[in-house]
């Protein structure tokens, strides 16, 4: 049984505690909001429940901070509802995730959610799986560009949540740029600047997209393609704890990665 069928089905032994599970158990009309909160990290037992706690930690933790991140500039916009909306359907979430998806995004934009324990407990569950995390700040950076730019609140915040997960500033600016050039080319931005996925990817962007300069050399352009796409690889993914509704997701950034790789090896004449 899912991670899912699981906590629906009321099989709560892997359940979340803290404040994790307080976020949750609001949404779901539970209380879960004992556990893990205050445990050191030698002290909490990682069992054979382990990547089911880290799905359900990951479902949880993406959509309620989500909803935080999108209240950081004073209002939330119409296109960051959409993101979060659009996030969901390309999950293809049946309908009472859906329902439990917007009610975390809800309970991050409430007055007093606890986004410091939250992100902590969510790097604890986490386990020091790297890539997991960096797909996580990558969904969350892609949040922030859903009206096209970040602003200096949105910036700030996702530093601060960087700074939680334990994850530098030069990761983060890389992350960053990577996800703008995703979003130029989906044309998710509504700027003048983000053109349509039919008018083609631009060189810049590929290299962004690559994570690498005009000046890497064929050998460099080749380890960082192959570095991300074991990154970002779905089974992988979710071998280490992303929920399996967000393999599309994973597989979308593959293909992104792959366009970009095409449109740089055109672009050098690369065999």
């Amino acid at each position: 049984m899912s991670w899912w069928g699981k906590l629906v089905g009321g099989a709560f032994g892997f359940m979340l505690g803290g404040p994790l599970g307080a976020v949750l158990g609001a949404a779901l009309g539970h209380r879960f909001d004992k556990g893990l909160q205050g445990l050191p990290d030698e002290q909490i037992s990682w069992g054979p429940g382990d990547q089911e706690r880290v799905q359900t930690a990951f479902f949880t933790a993406t959509f309620s901070v989500m909803g935080h991140l999108a209240k950081a500039d004073g209002r939330v916009s119409p296109d960051e509802i959409k993101l979060a909306e659009a996030l969901m359907a390309q999950m293809s979430l049946s309908s009472e995730m859906r329902k439990t998806a917007i009610r975390l995004f809800n309970e991050g934009k409430a007055e007093g959610f606890p986004l410091d324990e939250v992100v902590e407990q969510f790097r604890l569950e986490c386990h020091r799986r790297q890539t997991l995390i960096q797909m996580f700040l990558e969904i969350q950076i892609q949040a922030a560009y859903a009206d096209s730019r970040m602003d200096r609140a949105e910036e700030a915040l996702l530093l601060h949540i960087c700074s939680l997960l334990n994850v530098s500033e030069f990761t983060f600016r890389r992350l960053e740029r990577m996800i703008r050039a995703q979003s130029h080319y989906a044309g998710t931005g509504r700027g003048d600047r983000a053109p349509s996925r039919t008018q083609g990817l631009s060189v810049k962007d590929a290299y962004d997209i690559l994570n690498i300069t005009p000046e890497a050399t064929d050998k460099e352009v080749k380890r960082a393609y192959r570095r991300l796409i074991s990154q970002h690889h779905p089974d992988k993914l979710v071998s280490k704890g992303l929920p399996e509704e967000m393999m599309k997701m994973a597989a979308q950034k593959t293909d992104e990665i792959k366009k970009a790789y095409e449109r740089v090896k055109q672009a050098r004449g690369m065999a």
